[in-house]
């Protein structure tokens, strides 16, 4: 199968952007208050889109180890930042934990999918291969951190007393908060569940979609979306686990007691 795809003009983008009259019209017919944010949301994501367009050239022309690395690095934690500011409840430590879960989980995914399922690759660090792997990790893990991480400390406060209650009568701090951290990792892990079961018969995941319009034969197409499913359930697992665990130690001591004064809400 000859690979060849459709080079898309300027002009034919614009045609698709007008779709986004829908959302206003819908947001101004209900009165939802939405329109400003999705001008702004639609603006800002077609310069972000264009600026890693331009960026991703560069990087790709160049093809250096420590561009890549730089990159990569900053993408990770713009993922961690992003994750917390998802969260409306915060705590001391909120954001070196978040970024620590983000980088360790989605880099350690990362890394097997180059050195061990990618191996056939010329370099570790081969852009074409590298960024976009790790950004579509990023993006999932976050949403996954940030859902797990935002439901353990809501639940820690909706069942404050019964929390409080068990360590009276003798509960260990792992005991009492069992319970959150598993309806927590439940919800993180959920989105990803649902994508698995839905994947090639409901929907068409995006770097599927992306290989056939290119002109990608079908079979590997979703050869490497399988592969990429995979890659993100595991970081999703890992990352949403990390982010739970050092929330866990960060509110509870070791004298088995709930510092609940250190969750605090987001002013913004």
């Amino acid at each position: 199968m000859e690979s060849s795809y459709l080079v898309l003009t300027y002009w034919q983008v614009a045609l698709a952007a007008l779709l986004i009259v829908v959302n206003g019209a819908v947001s101004v017919g209900l009165r939802l208050g939405l329109a400003r944010s999705l001008a702004v949301g639609g603006v800002r994501m077609i310069l972000q889109l264009l600026l890693i367009g331009l960026v991703l050239e560069w990087v790709f022309r160049l093809d250096r180890w420590y561009i890549v690395l730089a990159l990569t690095a900053v993408m990770t934690l713009v993922a961690g930042v992003t994750a917390v500011e998802r969260n409306q409840r915060r705590y001391p430590g909120i954001w070196f934990d978040t970024i620590v879960s983000v980088w360790a989980s989605s880099w350690l995914v990362a890394a097997y999918a180059i050195f061990v399922v990618l191996r056939g690759i010329d370099t570790w660090y081969h852009p074409q291969y590298t960024i976009p792997l790790l950004g579509m990790i990023l993006g999932n893990t976050l949403n996954g951190i940030s859902i797990g991480l935002g439901t353990f400390t809501e639940t820690l406060l909706a069942r404050r007393g019964e929390v409080e209650t068990l360590l009276a009568l003798g509960a260990t701090r792992w005991e009492a908060s069992r319970s959150p951290m598993r309806h927590a990792l439940r919800t993180g892990l959920t989105p990803i569940i649902n994508s698995m079961m839905v994947a090639g018969i409901v929907s068409l995941p995006g770097m599927m979609t992306g290989q056939l319009l290119a002109g990608v034969a079908p079979i590997q197409a979703v050869k490497y979306q399988i592969v990429i499913m995979f890659l993100i359930a595991s970081a999703t697992a890992l990352g949403a686990t990390g982010v739970v665990l050092l929330g866990f130690r960060r509110l509870f001591t070791a004298d088995h007691q709930f510092l609940h004064s250190r969750l605090q809400t987001n002013s913004k």
